[in-house]
């Protein structure tokens, strides 16, 4: 699986990390996404912080992908009842049961984020004849309502910053011209004060049309600052930058390269996948960003394991 910016068509764990993360009472565990070769097959892998206790949560034919947990429960999208790579939003708990449909709205390979409480979750839509499109979905009803209608643009990765006021997400104004950077911007729910957030630097020309320049965006919301990831200098490392677009700064500085990624609770440990040069490992990291402690929660074992996600229960 190369590590791209899809704006256009296009293991076995080892268990080195010394701490166990809790918060508030209930115990941090780690969901990611990982490809059975023998089966042909992703899946979604769940594990503790301390690399133990894996256990594979979805078990299903078809493709699942998680990029998103609020509290004890996982979302994913899955095409298990439909089309190949027709994707729709699923839910369960940390151990697999319970899973449930969400919406009949077709979804794009996207990050999401949900706000309220859990109860609305903005996503990256799909209809008959648009893509890449902005949709507030309700949780309970299962139903969504479309924020911008521009069918020539490109929204992708959003997620809900400042308590679900402003919406970051990957962006640009011609999905199809691969001149053109997907860059990380921002706006209010209402669409209001829509301004860029990200810009590459001019002067680096290591990156392919198709690699991340600003990848999905996550929020830190104890911290108060946006995360990315973006390949500079022929690597790819972890950014942040402010709501306001003020203050800029890298994350990390790993021998690898740092890719998608996801925030504790607390906002002070970071997980994130972390890959070679030609991308034919993937592995998942933790990192205390407070003392820069990091151990691999996975070694070796599956090729693809990818796109972390903390799940509280």
């Amino acid at each position: 699986m190369t590590r791209r910016d899809n704006s256009h068509p296009m293991k076995k764990i080892l268990g080195v990390l010394s701490i166990a993360i809790s918060i508030a009472g209930n115990a941090q565990h780690i969901v990611f996404n990982f490809y059975d070769s023998a089966r042909k097959d992703y899946e979604i892998m769940r594990v503790n912080t301390d690399g133990t206790g894996q256990r594979n949560i979805t078990n299903h034919s078809g493709t699942d992908w998680t990029y998103y947990a609020y509290k004890d429960v996982l979302y994913f999208i899955s095409d298990r009842d439909t089309c190949n790579r027709c994707f729709f939003l699923y839910s369960t708990d940390g151990e697999g049961n319970g899973i449930r449909k969400i919406s009949d709205l077709m979804l794009e390979d996207s990050w999401m984020s949900s706000r309220n409480g859990g109860t609305e979750m903005i996503v990256s839509g799909r209809t008959a004849t648009t893509r890449y499109q902005l949709y507030l979905v309700d949780l309970a009803s299962g139903k969504f309502r479309q924020l911008i209608s521009d069918t020539s643009a490109y929204f992708n990765d959003p997620v809900f910053v400042n308590d679900g006021k402003q919406i970051a997400f990957r962006y640009k104004k011609e999905r199809r011209n691969r001149n053109m950077k997907t860059e990380l911007w921002i706006m209010n729910v209402d669409g209001t004060d829509f301004r860029q957030l990200t810009k590459y630097p001019n002067s680096d020309t290591s990156a392919p049309w198709h690699a991340y320049h600003a990848g999905p965006p996550k929020w830190n919301a104890a911290k108060g600052f946006i995360s990315y990831q973006s390949i500079r200098n022929g690597k790819y490392h972890l950014y942040a930058v402010t709501p306001d677009g003020k203050k800029q700064w890298q994350l990390t500085n790993t021998q690898m390269n740092e890719g998608w990624h996801d925030w504790s609770s607390d906002g002070k440990w970071i997980v994130f996948d972390c890959f070679d040069d030609t991308q034919s490992t993937f592995d998942i990291m933790i990192m205390n960003i407070e003392n820069g402690e990091k151990r691999f929660v996975t070694k070796g074992g599956w090729r693809l394991e990818y796109a972390p996600v903390f799940i509280n229960y």
